[in-house]
């Protein structure tokens, strides 16, 4: 599709990666409504602030009706509790991120897709992560969660292609963003990320596997028992002293 001249919406607009997006949109002439629980911290100029928290039907609602003219959506809002699955507060950790990572983003779909279908079609991206194909017992609860939301993407795909609807997977490992400022290990720059978002727009692509650690990941599912946990094994044991 062609961004210049559209309008989108960017969730989780105020920092980080929605940021990154937001601008990289804008540069490609893109008219951008910008998305957060806090409307006051998106300070960028060029984007327009929208109240909303994902989590809120209200607020959804709102936005759904305020943004009618957007043919890009991009679900970038969610949170990470850093939980293992048998810490004492997962379960709590993991209905807060599916809330936001998996039902933010199924509310946003089910808003939205109407709005999308009415302006021709336009496209949906949901920003998952490397932890949709693969679990860490540092982030369990996370990893299910993203899980989550990657197999809804799949299914919107199938249910939106018949009204036009493009809807692209933005998969990566760690972003150099707040999220990942105390893990130790190679970043992306969030910038990197959202420039290939909107080369997957305009090329029509359904898939984003931002990194090399993605792409690993990715090529290594059918084997994923010998190619990828024994590794993620030795790591956890490594950290946990066993």
């Amino acid at each position: 599709m062609k961004v210049e001249g559209a309008a989108a919406l960017v969730t989780g607009a105020n920092r980080g990666l929605g940021a990154a997006i937001a601008q990289a949109l804008v540069d490609a002439g893109a008219k951008v409504y910008g998305a957060a629980r806090d409307n006051t911290t998106i300070t960028n100029p060029d984007v327009i602030p929208i109240l909303l928290d994902v989590t809120s039907a209200g607020d959804i609602a709102s936005a759904a009706r305020t943004c009618g003219d957007v043919s890009i959506v991009v679900n970038n809002a969610g949170i990470g509790r850093s939980s293992t699955s048998l810490a004492a507060g997962a379960v709590d950790a993991a209905r807060a991120e599916l809330e936001t990572n998996f039902f933010g983003s199924m509310q946003m779909a089910r808003a939205f897709a109407p709005v999308l279908r009415d302006n021709g079609g336009g496209a949906l991206v949901n920003v998952l992560s490397v932890l949709s194909f693969v679990s860490m017992p540092q982030a369990a609860t996370y990893s299910a969660s993203k899980a989550a939301a990657w197999s809804l993407t799949n299914a919107l795909r199938m249910e939106l292609r018949r009204q036009g609807t493009l809807v692209v997977a933005v998969h990566a490992g760690f972003i150099d963003t707040d999220m990942a400022a105390g893990i130790d290990a190679e970043k992306i720059s969030p910038q990197s990320v959202a420039a290939q978002i909107v080369a997957a727009l305009e090329a029509g692509a359904e898939q984003v596997l931002a990194d090399p650690t993605s792409e690993l990941v990715k090529a290594s599912l059918s084997n994923d028992l010998t190619a990828l946990y024994p590794t993620l094994q030795a790591q956890w044991d490594a950290e946990a002293g066993h």
